[in-house]
């Protein structure tokens, strides 16, 4: 059984082609990279709406896009897509997966998935960032 932690994207970004850990920028992002990695998974990935799946050392351009205006027809398409390459790197009957990701970027994957936990589930940002600093001692 492995263990995955799955964390959303963030419109925050650099400007030019960076790792997937370098290129979102958002303090939010950077706290739940660093809180991914308390878990001890045997890998982290970044929930992209536009690449779907994204391995932590993969360099991509940066993008405009998220869920957050996207219609259910089409998350319900992203979801499945993200299923397709979940399947690809891991095994959704046994093993367990970690969200650092909100409803929308959750809400259709979580029934294919056997194993999960969300830990920050119902926490407002700003409420997550509280936590992930004091837990981190930042």
């Amino acid at each position: 059984m492995k263990k995955i932690v799955l964390i959303s994207c963030v419109s925050k970004k650099l400007s030019v082609k960076s790792t997937v850990k370098d290129l979102y920028i958002s303090p939010l992002f950077k706290y739940n990279y660093k809180y991914a990695k308390t878990f001890n998974p045997d890998d982290i990935y970044v929930l992209s709406a536009k690449f779907g799946l994204l391995n932590t050392e993969q360099e991509i351009e940066p993008y405009e896009l998220t869920l957050n205006n996207m219609k259910t027809h089409e998350i319900k398409a992203w979801s499945e897509k993200v299923l397709g390459q979940l399947n690809d790197v891991s095994d959704l009957s046994i093993d367990e997966y970690t969200f650092l990701a909100g409803e929308k970027y959750r809400k259709f994957l979580l029934p294919q998935i056997n194993h999960y936990k969300v830990p920050l589930k119902g926490m407002p940002i700003g409420k997550q960032l509280q936590y992930m600093k004091k837990l981190l001692n930042v």
